[in-house]
């Protein structure tokens, strides 16, 4: 049976690579991605074919790789952060059976590890992920993840918090969080992980309520044991006690 590989990339510089990311992609004689994190990993593997896809074109671009791979080239379909989380993991194993092609996936660097190294350490406790995006999430089912989710006291990381056509999204993740949460609780934003202009903030939730985000941004919000120590973002794990 042909094979097809996909693989995480992490935030897309060589630094971010996995291991096996990058022996995957040595390997390869086509890499399939979205036109931008192409064009990210391109100086890294210039001899390479690219196929890729603009943004909301996911299935045309799977079923573009499972092609590839079908006729027997050594094919390697690219995501950013980690394949299986919100990635194209998903709908090629969902869609390979038609193609007779085995998936391999191999993992990456997700943004809730990347821009938590940055701030410091606010996920060593239990933790949940969630994206703001409706865009194939109804927006009430979002809204009762958030209501649930702020209830219990657990960390989380909010993935794609606003775009142009969201702008309000993350004002009102804050305002469900903010009804469970003190506005003190500690929070913190990680932008262009691993990328040209990367930065952090962090700020409090009643700050994070007022603050501007961008599909660039990663957002993490602490729970009761989350402390700001020495300008980092830190969770106590509680081996003290």
């Amino acid at each position: 049976m042909k094979k097809l590989i996909v693989a995480g990339i992490g935030a897309g510089n060589y630094d971010g690579l996995t291991v096996g990311a990058v022996r995957a992609l040595e390997a390869a004689e086509v890499i399939v991605g979205y036109t931008a994190y192409c064009r990210l990993i391109r100086p890294y593997f210039p001899d390479k074919e690219y196929l890729s896809t603009p943004m909301t074109k996911e299935l045309e671009r799977c079923h573009m790789a499972l092609s590839a791979a079908a006729a027997g080239r050594a094919v390697v379909m690219i995501c950013s952060g980690d394949a299986g989380i919100y990635g194209m993991a998903s709908p090629l194993l969902e869609l390979a059976p038609a193609y007779d092609v085995t998936i391999e996936v191999i993992p990456g660097v997700t943004a809730a590890s990347s821009g938590a190294a940055l701030l410091g350490s606010p996920l060593t406790a239990d933790f949940c992920v969630l994206s703001l995006s409706d865009l194939l999430t109804p927006a009430e089912v979002i809204e009762k993840r958030l209501e649930y989710a702020a209830r219990c006291d657990i960390c989380l990381v909010l993935y794609n918090p606003a775009s142009k056509n969201r702008a309000g999204h993350l004002r009102r993740a804050c305002r469900i969080l903010l009804a469970h949460r003190s506005g003190d609780t500690v929070c913190g934003i990680a932008r262009y992980i691993g990328r040209e202009g990367e930065e952090t903030r962090i700020l409090t939730l009643a700050e994070l309520s007022a603050c501007n985000a961008d599909m660039f941004s990663t957002i993490f919000i602490g729970n009761s044991a989350t402390k700001r120590i020495d300008g980092r973002m830190v969770t106590l794990r509680g081996y003290r006690k």
